[in-house]
């Protein structure tokens, strides 16, 4: 018989692909989302719930109706600028949230969970690339929370849950088929706000800081495929251990990229100038941010298939072309704030 997988926040960016990825290795997905950052559209490889991960009800129904054997949760607020100004709004969403689905879990039998973690667990880190083994430090509410939701897994194993922790960096890229991609409100992420400038929806792309000690100035960040990413999750699905456990991985590229190198790396994919503006350097942002993955594809059995930068910005780029009838035509009358870094 199938497996049914639930995935909380399966409607939006990283959620679709995942998603895809698990009918394609055979099990049934449920999407279940509020649609609050999340699209209808993107919902393709199973049935969408609604619901609120705070909202027990709606995850017993969903529970009762469905019985997943586990649960991939994606369903976290992941603007970390926006977290620092609004903690409550992510402390809410992204702890008190994410303890509710615990719970329901706990109560329905469902005893093994996946969970999308994040790199900013670690904050400004005292070398790269960065282990497993890193410090946990976060500097901003969002990477606290994050770190929380890690803390609460592992006080969990005496209740008997099973999880595992996947600590993104940067997702990038879309679908290599070009069913999916990459479309947030507003968006805050490098790779699309730099092929929104390309596409002539963004008049330039603001970049912060340039005195960095890096190569050429600007931060350095590590972006790997989504598609990348979505097959880690269904590989950890295969391991969880018999046994009440909760483990960590970081899923990274394991190279690095300065905002230049993207800027540059777009323009070489689009054939088009993408013009920038420098500004000052923001507080909090470390230089270079990269991951050690190997843990993750020793332990996984998991190798990326896209790391070249050149494929991921190629790939989003068709899928931004495709979508067009949907970009927010407001964009051309914003006056741009963009994010230069991830």
């Amino acid at each position: 018989m199938t497996d049914t997988i639930v995935v909380t926040g399966g409607a939006g960016y990283i959620g679709s692909h995942v998603c895809k990825a698990l009918a394609q290795a055979g099990f049934r997905p449920v999407v279940y989302d509020n649609l609050s950052g999340g699209h209808r559209h993107m919902v393709r490889w199973g049935p969408l719930a609604m619901g609120d991960i705070r909202d027990p009800a709606s995850l017993s129904n969903c529970f009762n109706r469905y019985k997943p054997a586990a649960v991939i949760h994606l369903a976290g607020l992941i603007a970390a600028g926006e977290s620092v100004k609004k903690p409550s709004k992510y402390y809410d969403n992204n702890v008190r949230g994410t303890l509710t689905l615990f719970d329901t879990m706990l109560h329905h039998g469902i005893d093994r969970i996946v969970f999308s973690s994040s790199a900013a667990v670690y904050g400004d880190p005292d070398s790269t690339p960065i282990p497993e083994h890193h410090p946990i430090r976060p500097v901003n509410p969002y990477g606290h929370t994050k770190a929380m939701c890690e803390q609460l897994l592992f006080d969990y194993t005496v209740y008997g849950l099973r999880s595992i922790s996947l600590r993104y960096f940067n997702a990038a890229g879309a679908d290599p088929d070009g069913e999916l991609g990459e479309s947030h409100e507003p968006e805050t992420h490098l790779i699309p706000l730099v092929l929104q400038a390309a596409a002539g929806l963004r008049s330039h792309i603001d970049i912060f800081g340039d005195q960095y000690p890096t190569p050429d100035g600007t931060c350095i960040r590590d972006y790997i495929h989504v598609s990348d990413l979505a097959a880690a999750h269904v590989a950890s699905l295969s391991i969880m251990d018999d046994r009440p456990s909760a483990r960590a991985f970081n899923l990274g590229n394991g190279m690095g990229y300065s905002v230049l190198d993207v800027v540059r790396a777009a323009e070489r994919v689009t054939e088009r100038r993408i013009p920038t503006r420098r500004c000052p350097a923001r507080p909090g942002d470390p230089p270079v941010l990269v991951a050690d993955s190997a843990h993750a594809t020793n332990a996984l059995k998991w190798h990326q298939i896209h790391p070249d930068i050149d494929t991921q910005i190629a790939h989003a780029w068709r899928w931004l072309k495709a979508d067009n009838v949907r970009v927010n035509t407001s964009h051309r009358l914003k006056k741009p704030s963009l994010l230069a870094t991830d």
